[in-house]
């Protein structure tokens, strides 16, 4: 049966199985952790050649049925790990010393939070690969100056450069989900490479808060951090608009702006 307590659709359509499989960076020896395997509709593909696959499994039955599924044939499941747990609580560095890839069906509501997770292991990141609603991508991939760029699209960007490698119908799922899906792929290196913000925490928790109420300019959501003449000074320095909104800058827009302001 479905999770359906946690959001889980599963991807039980086979071509489309290949299809993303086509996409992803397969090479021999390398380690490939997968978040919510499911009833393992991936898991076997992403195995092989040498590759350790860390499957992520939150649902103690799946987790279950996965060790079962790889007790009875271990051939098909060589180099797979079952790890039973929330993924939120999951330390990846503790896991590998050194670089991995990720591959991930997420239930739709946390990815987000899973993906700033992850974040806190960017160092050791090879590529990260998601199934996610396809609202959410456009977001994850969006470019300053529309609507679906905000506070995710820049603290993906940071990090990766995102793109949607395929759009993926309902009905590749089941049970099919009530929205589109997409699958994003992100490889390294963001922006964070050229912008030398020296402490990024503060500086993601900066470019947060300029997202704070998006109706509002970016002048007016910065009022809690800094003076209005100080505000004003700065957006004329960087040459910008004393009317700007936060989902008009670049990366780089940003990470200027904190360093005049804070």
């Amino acid at each position: 049966m479905a999770r359906q307590r946690l959001g889980q659709h599963f991807l039980g359509d086979i071509g489309w199985r290949k299809r993303i499989l086509a996409t992803l960076p397969l090479a021999a020896n390398d380690t490939w952790f997968e978040i919510g395997p499911g009833h393992g509709e991936m898991t076997q593909f992403l195995a092989g050649e040498g590759r350790r696959v860390v499957a992520l499994e939150a649902d103690p039955k799946l987790a279950e049925g996965l060790r079962a599924s790889s007790d009875t044939d271990p051939g098909q499941w060589a180099g797979v790990e079952i790890v039973s747990g929330d993924v939120l609580a999951t330390d990846f560095g503790s896991l590998t010393a050194g670089t991995f890839h990720v591959y991930g069906n997420l239930p739709y509501y946390i990815t987000s939070p899973i993906l700033h997770h992850l974040f806190r292991w960017a160092g050791q990141i090879s590529s990260i690969h998601i199934v996610v609603q396809l609202e959410v991508a456009q977001r994850i991939a969006a470019n300053p100056g529309v609507r679906d760029y905000g506070y995710l699209s820049t603290v993906c960007q940071f990090y990766a450069k995102p793109k949607i490698a395929l759009r993926i119908p309902p009905g590749a799922f089941r049970p099919p989900p009530r929205v589109k899906s997409a699958l994003v792929s992100m490889t390294p290196l963001g922006e964070r490479a050229n912008l030398n913000v020296g402490d990024e925490k503060r500086f993601l928790g900066f470019v947060q808060n300029c997202f704070g109420q998006k109706r509002k300019t970016l002048r007016n959501n910065l009022l809690g951090m800094a003076s209005d003449n100080k505000i004003h000074e700065a957006l004329a320095a960087a040459g910008l608009r004393s009317d700007v909104r936060a989902e008009q800058l670049t990366l780089t827009e940003f990470a200027e702006l904190f360093a005049r302001l804070l």
